[in-house]
C-alpha cells in the first residue's frame, strides 16, 4: 500500500473555521460515531484536527470568538460575494456557488475530483 503523504492546501480562514468545526465535533459533541459512523474516517479526521490545533496561534488567543466570526464572514463574502447568504440545513441550493453544488453533485463534474493531475 502506498503511505505518500497528500498535502491539502487551505487559508488561514479556511483553517481556522475548519478547526473550530472539528473541535465542536470531536470533542463537544461527543458524538461522533453518530455523525461518523465509520471508524476507519476517524483517524484523517483526528489527523486534520490535531494538524490544525499545532498549526493555528488563532485557536489560543483570548479574542477567539471575534477571530472565528472575522474569518467566517471573509469566507462567506469570497463565497457568496457579500452577503451572508449561507443556506440552511435541507434548503435548496439550486443558486448556491458551485462549491456547494460539486458537493451536492449538482455541479458539471458531479463531485468528481481532479485526481491525477
Amino acid at each position: 500500500m502506498d503511505e505518500e503523504a497528500i498535502t491539502i492546501r487551505l487559508t488561514r480562514d479556511q483553517a481556522f473555521v475548519l478547526s473550530d468545526w472539528l473541535y465542536q465535533v470531536i470533542l463537544q459533541s461527543d458524538d461522533l460515531e453518530g455523525i461518523v459512523r465509520d471508524r476507519a474516517v476517524w483517524s484523517p479526521i483526528y489527523a486534520i484536527s490535531g494538524t490544525l490545533d499545532k498549526t493555528l496561534s488563532e485557536i489560543f488567543m483570548h479574542d477567539y470568538g471575534p477571530r472565528l466570526e472575522a474569518a467566517k464572514e471573509r469566507l462567506r463574502a469570497d463565497l457568496y460575494g457579500g452577503a451572508d447568504e449561507s443556506t440552511a440545513p435541507g434548503q435548496d441550493m439550486t443558486d448556491a456557488p458551485q462549491a456547494h453544488q460539486i458537493e451536492r453533485g449538482t455541479a458539471g463534474n458531479h463531485g468528481e475530483s481532479d485526481r491525477g493531475r
